[in-house]
């Protein structure tokens, strides 16, 4: 088995592809698309197979899609880009590999997306068969071209199974979004809650999909079990509660607020970090 995977040197994916490496068996190889050689050493060195070119380059798609039995697609533009890459990547890209994966015979895609696709909250943690509703200033274009992404390679012919797996805020293992998100928490009301996942178990949840036979329904949750609140994420980075912050209201106590429970109760999923609280003191973040 081969398993082709992209967006190696983000911040999930250079976390996902050791935990990847590390449970492949004998008869399985990884392969990973990168831009630049020298960014896929790390990774060769591992184990991986390398290969370089450009996502939204079609002969480099077939070559790194020859032979190969899954795709595991976590290449994402989001944060400070322009709407137009924002859409190239996130759909136009992602389609591109559906199509070459499908002529190429792949077996099973799985796409990373994201819990903003859901957009506003329905007064209840947020199920997989709720309908997508992005939008918002805060990301762009951001969950509108991942939402697509999702039903266009959902639409695709040729017998290739489709599974997508949403996440939620991630962090964890020197990741810089704990710290980065103080730019936008620092306006939140105190309450407002961030759903979140460690990148461990954000490795779980792909693994899960990745491997389980069968599944009900292409779209999964990867989430952990207790979001934390605008304040918890002041003190979790030793930053100063403003006195302002407790005259804000949140407009919508369930926006990304994400129920875990469909990947848990099929396919066994249980956080290994149930929340961010338990990550920081076992010295995770």
């Amino acid at each position: 088995m081969i398993t082709l995977v992209t967006g190696t040197t983000g911040q999930v994916g250079r976390r996902f592809v050791p935990r990847l490496i590390q449970q492949a068996q004998k008869e399985e190889r990884v392969r990973v698309l990168v831009r630049d050689a020298a960014r896929g050493e790390p990774l060769a060195e591992l184990g991986a197979e390398v290969v370089v070119g450009d996502l939204r380059d079609e002969e480099a798609l077939g070559k790194a899609v020859a032979g190969a039995d899954a795709v595991v697609n976590v290449a994402a533009a989001f944060r400070g880009v322009p709407d137009e890459e924002a859409w190239a990547v996130n759909r136009d890209a992602a389609v591109a590999l559906g199509r070459a994966a499908v002529s190429a015979g792949v077996r099973r895609f799985v796409q990373v997306s994201t819990g903003n696709v859901y957009g506003t909250g329905r007064g209840r943690p947020l199920t997989e068969d709720d309908e997508s509703r992005p939008g918002g200033e805060m990301w762009g274009a951001y969950p509108e071209s991942k939402a697509a992404a999702e039903r266009e390679l959902l639409a695709l012919a040729g017998g290739m199974e489709v599974r997508i797996g949403r996440l939620p805020f991630v962090y964890g293992e020197g990741d810089p979004h704990l710290v980065n998100v103080m730019h936008w928490a620092a306006h939140w009301a105190p309450a407002q809650r961030l759903q979140m996942a460690h990148h461990a178990d954000v490795a779980q949840g792909l693994l899960r999909l990745l491997y389980a036979p069968a599944v009900n329904g292409p779209v999964h949750n990867i989430a952990d079990d207790a979001p934390v609140t605008t304040v918890e994420l002041h003190q979790l980075n030793g930053v100063e509660v403003p006195a302002d912050l407790y005259t804000r209201t949140d407009p919508d106590p369930w926006f990304g607020i994400m129920s875990n429970q469909k990947i848990r109760r099929e396919l066994g999923f249980r956080p290994i970090y149930p929340s961010v609280w338990t990550a920081r003191d076992a010295g995770a973040l």
